[in-house]
């Protein structure tokens, strides 16, 4: 039987080995610099290999996977996420955040005026608190908007 941790493991080893290969193409650092900037993507790519091989050594017990329903929810979350990421930059930061959340929400429990709500209050209070408390440079709206 082939155990999911196992599959996992090897996984992660391709994607290590290919990490630091990648690490071994950055340019020379400064003669300031002794170890340069490959030291810290290898570093990181040994870890993953230390940690991917202990899960193919001593993989746990095989899991209990979720239902298909379960899984598919997680797959439209996921898209949800992607797309809201993409609408970011065009459409400014409360309207996307506001579909975003307001569509989560609804997942999570579907209550329509809940989930308007949720959507429209978590936007406008996380932009209050990144712009203004934070200082973080967002836009509300699409700039085209903004003038």
């Amino acid at each position: 039987m082939i155990r999911t941790d196992r599959v996992f493991g090897v996984v992660v080893i391709l994607a290590a080995l290919a990490y630091i290969a990648s690490a071994y193409n950055l340019p020379q650092g400064s003669m300031f610099d002794k170890l340069g900037p490959k030291a810290f993507p290898i570093i990181v790519g040994a870890g993953a290999l230390i940690s991917a091989a202990f899960l193919v050594l001593r993989p746990d017990d095989e899991p209990d996977w979720p239902p298909v329903p379960t899984l598919l929810a997680l797959a439209f979350a996921t898209l949800v996420l992607v797309a809201y990421a993409y609408a970011l930059k065009p459409m400014g930061f409360i309207v996307p955040t506001a579909i975003a959340a307001g569509v989560l929400s609804y997942q999570i429990t579907p209550k329509p005026l809940s989930a308007v709500l949720v959507g429209i209050g978590l936007s406008v209070g996380l932009f209050v608190i990144f712009k203004y408390a934070l200082g973080l440079s967002l836009f509300a709206f699409p700039r085209a908007l903004m003038g």
